[in-house]
């Protein structure tokens, strides 16, 4: 059974950094591309950033270029998101996903991390 867990989200205020992690229960983990979600209370829920199986392929959101950093370590089963400058508008819930390959719908969530972000 494949477990997502996040964690280091917060109550923050704006221009602060805040780095998510997401410890993935799934082996081999360099078998899953990753993705970081976030759902805003009314919205949809949008990806946030993704990586590929061995990290060297990334995408982000035009919200968050130039702000945000996917990262994943495959020998901790770990993925990350650094976010820095953070605004206002980041405030959500942000998930954790997995998919296997490269391609098609994320199959497997986290539970979810609060980032609050106050001016």
């Amino acid at each position: 059974q494949v477990q997502l867990v996040e964690s280091g989200g917060g109550s923050v205020q704006a221009g602060d950094s805040l780095r998510l992690s997401c410890a993935a229960s799934v082996r081999p983990f360099s078998a899953y591309s990753m993705g970081w979600f976030r759902q805003a209370p009314g919205k949809e829920r949008e990806l946030v950033a993704a990586i590929g199986r061995f990290g060297s392929s990334t995408h982000y959101a035009d919200s968050v270029k130039g702000r945000a950093t996917i990262s994943r370590d495959n020998t901790k089963n770990t993925v990350y998101l650094q976010m820095n400058s953070l605004k206002p508008e980041d405030t959500a819930v942000y998930y954790c996903a997995a998919r296997v390959g490269t391609y098609g719908a994320y199959t497997h969530w986290g539970q979810g991390t609060q980032v609050t972000v106050s001016s």
